[in-house]
C-alpha cells in the first residue's frame, strides 16, 4: 500500500484524539478564561467521567447502547455536580488565591484518584460500544484508465469512531452558542471581562463560578465518556488529557475557546500521525517543545491577547 492511505488512516486516528482533546481542552480554557483559576484537578475529572460510565454500563446492563446512552447523561451530570461542590467548598472559602488554589487542586487530584482506586480497583476496565461497524476506506489513484478508486486491504476505520469525532463537534458547536447567544454565555462573559464590574452589577459571580467550574469538569468526563469504548477505564488515566489539555490551552492562548479548538485540532492530528509512523513518545516530546517555542516567541498563545 502506498503512503497515502497510511496518512489518510492516521490522520482519522488523530482526528479521533483531537476531537476528545478538543472537548477536555475547552472545559479547561472555560475554567480559566472566567475564574483564572489553573485547575490541576481536570484530568481526574476526566478519569472519573470514565469510570462512572463502567459504572453506569454495568448497571443498566443490556443491550450496550443502553448502558453508553445512560453514561453519556449521568457521567458528565455527576461529575459536574461534584466540581460545583468542590468551587463552593474550597475554592470559594479560599477567595480563588491562585497560589492556595494550585494546592487545594492537588490536593483534591489526589483524593480523587484515591477514592477511585479504593472503590474501583486497579484494573483497566473496557466499557462495550453501542456499535462498532468496521468501514472499508477509499482511496485513489491515477491508473492507466485515469483517475480511479479503490479500497486497499486494511484501510478501514469504524463507525463509532466516527461517531466520536461527529458528537464532539456538535457538543464544541453547543458550548459556542451557549457562550455567544444564550443569558448564561453573557453572564461568564461579564464575569470574565471584569469580576469587580460584574459584582457591582448584580451578577451572582459566584454562582457562575461554580456553574462554569461545574460545565469544565462536565466537559472532561463527557469526552471521556465518548472515549472509554476505544481505550479503557483506568483510576491513572488523567495524567495524559491533563498534560495535553495544558498544552493546547497554551498553544490556543488561555482563555481563547476557538483558539483552543484549532490548537487541539493541531496537536490531535499531529499526535495521530506522528504516533503511527514512528512512537507516541516523539508525539508528546515535540508538543512539549512545541509549547516551549510559544512560550518564548508567542506567550499569549496564537490566538490569545497580550495582557496590557
Amino acid at each position: 500500500m502506498e503512503l497515502g492511505p497510511y496518512i489518510l488512516l492516521a490522520s482519522l486516528e488523530g482526528a479521533v484524539t483531537a476531537a476528545v482533546l478538543a472537548l477536555t481542552a475547552v472545559g479547561l480554557s472555560l475554567v480559566f478564561g472566567v475564574m483564572r483559576v489553573v485547575n490541576i484537578a481536570h484530568g481526574e475529572f476526566f478519569m472519573l467521567g470514565a469510570v462512572i460510565a463502567w459504572f453506569v454500563a454495568q448497571t443498566v446492563g443490556g443491550h450496550p447502547a443502553l448502558g453508553f446512552v445512560a453514561a453519556l447523561v449521568i457521567a458528565p451530570l455527576v461529575v459536574g455536580a461534584i466540581a460545583a461542590a468542590a468551587d463552593m467548598t474550597i475554592l470559594k472559602r479560599i477567595d480563588y488565591d491562585p497560589e492556595r488554589t494550585i494546592v487545594a487542586m492537588i490536593g483534591l487530584l489526589y483524593i480523587i484518584q484515591q477514592l477511585t482506586l479504593m472503590t474501583y480497583g486497579p484494573e483497566a476496565r473496557p466499557v462495550e460500544a453501542p456499535f462498532n461497524q468496521r468501514l472499508a476506506l477509499p482511496w485513489f489513484e491515477w491508473g492507466e484508465e485515469g483517475f480511479e478508486f479503490y479500497f486497499p486491504w486494511g484501510l478501514s476505520t469504524t463507525t463509532y469512531k466516527l461517531a466520536v469525532i461527529g458528537a464532539a463537534a456538535v457538543v464544541l458547536i453547543g458550548v459556542w452558542l451557549m457562550m455567544a447567544r444564550t443569558r448564561i454565555g453573557l453572564l461568564m462573559r461579564a464575569t470574565q471581562a471584569d469580576r469587580d464590574m460584574a459584582l457591582a452589577f448584580g451578577i451572582p459571580v459566584e454562582r457562575v463560578y461554580a456553574l462554569v467550574f461545574g460545565i469544565g469538569a462536565a466537559l472532561a468526563a463527557l469526552a471521556a465518556v465518548l472515549i472509554v469504548p476505544i481505550q479503557q477505564a483506568h483510576y491513572l488515566m488523567g495524567a495524559d488529557p491533563l498534560l495535553l489539555s495544558f498544552i493546547v490551552v497554551i498553544i490556543g492562548g488561555l482563555g481563547s475557546l476557538p483558539g483552543t479548538v484549532v490548537a487541539a485540532i493541531f496537536i490531535g492530528l499531529s499526535d495521530g500521525i506522528i504516533s503511527v509512523f514512528f512512537s507516541p513518545t516523539l508525539a508528546k516530546i515535540l508538543a512539549t517543545l512545541l509549547v516551549g517555542l510559544v512560550l518564548v516567541f508567542r506567550p499569549q498563545g496564537l490566538f490569545g491577547t497580550r495582557a496590557s
